[in-house]
């Protein structure tokens, strides 16, 4: 059996910056919190709990406190208020949703409606449009066209979250197009999505079986396997080498193996290692 492992599978910049930032901190003594986690993993959340970091729901008193930031970014509601309560603050935003920030906040002095193409509910693009002055129209890529809500607007600049489906992400674009006199499109679709997107369209051409690993809370995972999926139906999204099948990998002599970009090098490690024991196996019977 023959295993290759995509050469973008894992961290992505940020998340290892953020990570890093987040252990540095927590060395600095003082007590460190966090709203909500660091990022979509499980395993590095157990590890940035371990290290001393407490994940709040909101923010109280601050003082002596240190509030961490986040790679998804946050509010300036949320900056702004934690420093009334006396938190240093310390953020790991990724630096390329920061410059997402710096793109809306000056379209939008600039006149333009703010598009942001994403998931509602993720905390990237709640921050994203926590920067602005007026509510960012936020289009999701799986749904139609909010007509009504573009109305009334000759103007607006496009950003999307940046691990979105660039191909849905176009695609949104281009009916966007037809809709405004003057629409400023700027691609924020990180530059490690991009790759792991593109290999995801090859291996499962070129292997028999996919094994896409990471948290099933994590939107660029997700995004991965669904490429994979449309592409190769066998292919399967694993959190852990306990979620592998033994039936999976029966008459499959290639497989092609991607981590989500919150996915430590470990996890991805322990999950080849579990493959090469089950083909093992299957030779042996």
């Amino acid at each position: 059996m023959k295993i290759t492992l995509a050469k973008s599978a894992g961290f992505c910049f940020g998340v290892k910056r953020a990570i890093e930032i987040a252990f540095k901190t927590a060395k600095k003594g003082a007590k460190v919190y966090m709203l909500g986690d660091i990022v979509h993993n499980e395993d590095v959340v157990r590890q940035i709990q371990k290290a001393g970091i407490c994940k709040i729901e909101r923010l109280s008193q601050g003082k002596g406190k240190i509030l961490l930031i986040r790679a998804h970014g946050e509010c300036k509601k949320t900056f702004a208020q934690a420093k009334k309560l006396g938190f240093q603050i310390i953020d790991a935003t990724c630096p390329m949703v920061r410059e997402i920030h710096r793109i809306v906040k000056v379209m939008e002095l600039a006149g333009y409606k703010i598009i942001i193409i994403g998931d509602k509910k993720h905390e990237e693009v709640r921050g994203i449009s926590g920067q602005l002055e007026n509510p960012a129209i936020i289009i999701d890529p799986a749904e139609k066209l909010p007509l009504k809500k573009l109305q009334g607007y000759k103007k607006a600049c496009v950003v999307v979250q940046s691990t979105q489906n660039l191909e849905k992400a176009v695609k949104v674009v281009a009916n966007l197009k037809k809709v405004f006199q003057q629409l400023k499109f700027f691609n924020t679709i990180c530059r490690t999505t991009r790759l792991k997107q593109k290999e995801i369209k090859t291996l499962p051409k070129q292997n028999d079986l996919i094994i896409v690993i990471g948290s099933k809370t994590s939107a660029n995972t997700r995004r991965l396997y669904e490429i994979a999926k449309s592409i190769n139906p066998r292919s399967f999204w694993v959190q852990s080498k306990d979620e592998l099948k033994k039936g999976w990998f029966r008459k499959a002599k290639t497989i092609g193996i991607t981590a989500g970009a919150s996915t430590p090098e470990s996890t991805t490690q322990q999950v080849i290692s579990q493959i090469k024991k089950i083909a093992k196996n299957q030779k042996l019977t």
